[in-house]
């Protein structure tokens, strides 16, 4: 494995780096003291630039390289926030926040970017820009959307950017990429059945919600089955169901239920929100009552362009070695919002093996420490491949 002797060295010094955040939690847009943190080590490192504050609580930092012939400007983007899980992995370093926890890695994401800012600072050894990306908000805040909404990609020139995801169940020092969508959509919607509630003894005078709302959520299943063309994927799921009577001798009134869509073909996005309001309304009006759906946009589906994921896949394999790198693993239905920043820039997103864990998202889940230097050296390969020093 190709990891950069420098990085090698600093393994520990940024092992302590992503300890101490994973320690420290914080949620959405409230990263104040992670963002400080990235600000101390950038400012530790001598990065020619530093700006807090881009989407809320993000961080930016630029670099320049020993020359800028060649004009390319190239960002690297780390999320910094935690989720709102109660941590059960009993680790020394383990959450000392209640109820918050670095349950997806991001911890370790924002160490490496750190750990690949120090080397690129150290050295140099490239012509052109690199834009550190450090986003808070990843986990259902759309802190992506909130960096570009900002003007980030105009403001520094960015022309294409990057970035990576740890993948528990993929081995350590292995990646896993591919062109096109990646990572699916992710949209929600809410449903409010209205019937009229009565006695659970005299169902003929109510209109029961109940009996609705669960005929509606069988018909949501139809989408997939019969509107999605089948070697397409799309995934209708509602997650919550609730009456607003928990006796079990009222018919409630009304039944409230939210889900989401998920989907890697962006046209369908459209298609189930349609689809999902006339099933709701019309089986509604056939049992005499109303349904009222709202949707809510969420974050788009993640799409590596094939040039620059040929960029990312040769970097990889600098790093791992030819055998260590699938560069057309298949889609995830789970959704990034990196893919904001791939919808104003090219680019694209690369899974990095975490070995043998938990998935992202439990409490149990750990971050290997062992993929730092991989992460970090790639990070660097990928900087000095795309902007090579021009030789006199």
């Amino acid at each position: 494995m190709a990891v950069r002797n420098r990085l090698a060295e600093m393994h520990e010094e940024i092992t302590g780096w992503r300890r101490h955040l994973h320690a420290n939690p914080e949620l959405m847009y409230d990263v104040h003291e992670t963002a400080a943190f990235v600000e101390r080590r950038l400012k530790e490192f001598g990065v020619d630039e530093i700006v807090p504050g881009i989407g809320r609580t993000g961080v930016v930092g630029v670099i320049k390289g020993q020359s800028d012939v060649s004009g390319r400007v190239i960002g690297l983007r780390a999320d910094m926030d935690a989720l709102p899980i109660e941590e059960a992995t009993g680790l020394d370093y383990a959450s000392t926040v209640p109820g918050k926890m670095h349950a997806c890695g991001h911890d370790g994401h924002t160490s490496m970017l750190l750990g690949a800012a120090k080397y690129l600072a150290e050295t140099r050894n490239f012509d052109g820009t690199v834009v550190l990306i450090f986003q808070p908000a990843e986990e259902g805040g759309a802190g992506g959307k909130a960096m570009c909404d900002d003007g980030m990609m105009d403001r520094w020139g960015v022309q294409e950017v990057y970035g990576l995801h740890n993948y528990p169940g993929l081995p350590v020092g292995e990646f896993a990429i591919r062109p096109g969508p990646l990572m699916a959509s992710a949209d929600e919607f809410e449903i409010v059945v209205t019937g009229r509630g009565g006695h659970a003894a005299a169902p003929h005078e109510a209109i029961d919600t109940t009996l609705v709302a669960s005929q509606i959520v069988v018909s949501l299943q139809s989408i997939v089955a019969r509107t999605v063309d089948p070697v397409k994927r799309v995934v209708v799921t509602v997650g919550t169901f609730n009456t607003d009577s928990n006796a079990s001798n009222v018919i409630a009134h009304t039944v409230r239920m939210k889900g989401t869509v998920r989907t890697l073909d962006p046209e369908y996005r459209q298609i189930a929100e349609e689809r999902i309001r006339a099933i709701a309304e019309h089986t509604a009006l056939a049992y005499g009552a109303t349904a009222k759906m709202t949707w809510t946009d969420g974050y788009p589906v993640t799409v590596n362009t094939e040039e620059h994921t040929g960029y990312a896949a040769e970097a990889a394999r600098a790093v791992a070695g030819d055998s260590k790198v699938d560069d057309m693993t298949a889609p995830v239905m789970p959704a990034e919002d990196f893919s904001f920043m791939l919808e104003e820039r090219p680019g694209a997103y690369i899974f990095l093996g975490n070995g043998d864990t938990q998935m992202c998202h439990h409490p149990q889940y750990v971050f290997d420490d062992d993929a730092i230097p991989v992460g970090c050296s790639w990070f660097a390969e990928l900087v000095e491949r795309r902007m090579p020093l021009t030789k006199d």
